[in-house]
């Protein structure tokens, strides 16, 4: 996996909390899913009553929503590049790139704040995408 942690003593510190801390794991897993484009691996870590908000997009709402936003960006997106992972009480934000197809320059900037619901499952994700001012 291409990400690391940073939150509590260090940089490599798991959330002192273990709901977050699992959760994490379950967000690191959602990006190597959707990375092999393995959807029903995914859907697995999704909380029954999930959303998630893209910029210009209705939120979806539902594993059923949810995944099918992630199928329409996965026609333009080659692989989720994770470089951070900062969680604490029950929300993770994941910092990273979107490479496109092509070449490693044609990547988007992006930020996803996500809240982890009471059984670890990812259960809230809005994505923030960098741009120039």
């Amino acid at each position: 996996m291409n990400s690391n942690y940073s939150a509590g003593a260090g940089p490599w510190a798991l959330p002192a909390d273990p709901v977050t801390a699992a959760g994490v794991d379950h967000i690191r897993l959602v990006y190597d899913y959707l990375n092999a484009g393995d959807f029903d691996a995914c859907a697995s870590l999704l909380h029954d009553d999930v959303e998630f908000e893209l910029p210009g997009r209705p939120t979806a709402r539902g594993r059923t929503a949810v995944l099918h936003a992630h199928r329409t960006d996965a026609a333009l997106t080659t692989r989720h590049e994770i470089d951070r992972i900062v969680a604490h009480d029950h929300c993770v934000v994941a910092v990273g790139r979107i490479v496109g197809p092509g070449t490693e320059e044609s990547c988007l900037r992006f930020i996803d704040c996500f809240g982890i619901a009471d059984d670890a499952m990812v259960r809230s994700c809005t994505r923030y995408y960098h741009t120039t001012p």
